[in-house]
């Protein structure tokens, strides 16, 4: 596992998951299991959630939940960082180089799970405009 990505994991769960948990009444509900998108493994077990509440077209509130290893909570807490307040316009811009700025790390499995958060978020994002 990438160093930063070790550093980061550390620090989260020094400090606690600042985004972690779910929320009532989603605007946006996206499961990686549901979707055949995986962030973490290919375990039975493991899985991602996404909660999104979106206000005036605006992200209001993002939390998750998360039975992955540690890569897959490292890239679910920073995308809820990187999401939160931004309009659905700047959400659909949303990329793997901003993941990478974020941690400052350019690691293969980090990336790979940077692209499949960002499928999920389209998924929903499709799902929240129909």
């Amino acid at each position: 596992m990438d160093e930063k990505v070790v550093q980061y994991y550390r620090k989260i769960t020094r400090e606690g998951y600042r985004y972690s948990g779910s929320l009532e009444n989603p605007s946006i509900f996206i499961d990686s299991v549901g979707e055949k998108i995986p962030l973490c493994s290919n375990s039975v077990n493991a899985y991602v959630r996404i909660y999104v509440k979106i206000q005036e077209e605006i992200i209001e509130d993002v939390k998750y939940l998360c039975t992955c290893k540690p890569t897959a909570n490292v890239v679910a807490e920073i995308f809820c960082s990187l999401i939160i307040g931004k309009s659905i316009a700047e959400l659909e811009k949303l990329n793997e180089q901003a993941f990478a700025d974020s941690l400052g790390t350019s690691d293969e499995e980090y990336l790979e799970a940077s692209g499949n958060i960002i499928k999920l978020l389209q998924i929903g994002l499709e799902k929240y405009k129909s």
